[in-house]
C-alpha cells in the first residue's frame, strides 16, 4: 500500500484523535483518514451520478490500477 504524507491543522489532528484508540471507533490514525477518504470519495461518486458525471467502471489504467470513477472497492481493509 502506498503511504502518502500530509499536513493536518493541529485542531483537526485532535479531533481526529479523539476517535482514535482503546475506546474510539477507529485503531489507528491512518484507519481513520482511510476510512474518511473512503466516505468522501462515495459522496462525491453520488453527487457525480445526481449529475450524470460517472462514468462506467474502467477495467483500469496503464499501470494496472482502476480509476478513481466507477472505483467500488473502497470497503477494503489494509493489503
Amino acid at each position: 500500500m502506498p503511504k502518502i504524507s500530509v499536513e493536518i491543522p493541529g485542531e483537526l489532528l485532535a479531533d481526529l484523535d479523539e476517535h482514535v484508540g482503546d475506546d474510539g471507533k477507529f485503531v489507528n490514525r491512518s484507519d481513520a483518514v482511510r476510512a474518511s477518504i473512503r466516505k468522501t470519495l462515495d459522496v462525491l461518486d453520488e453527487i457525480d451520478a445526481r449529475h450524470d458525471r460517472l462514468v462506467a467502471e474502467s477495467a483500469g489504467s496503464e499501470d494496472g490500477t482502476a480509476g478513481r470513477e466507477g472505483e467500488t472497492d473502497r470497503e477494503g481493509g489494509d493489503e
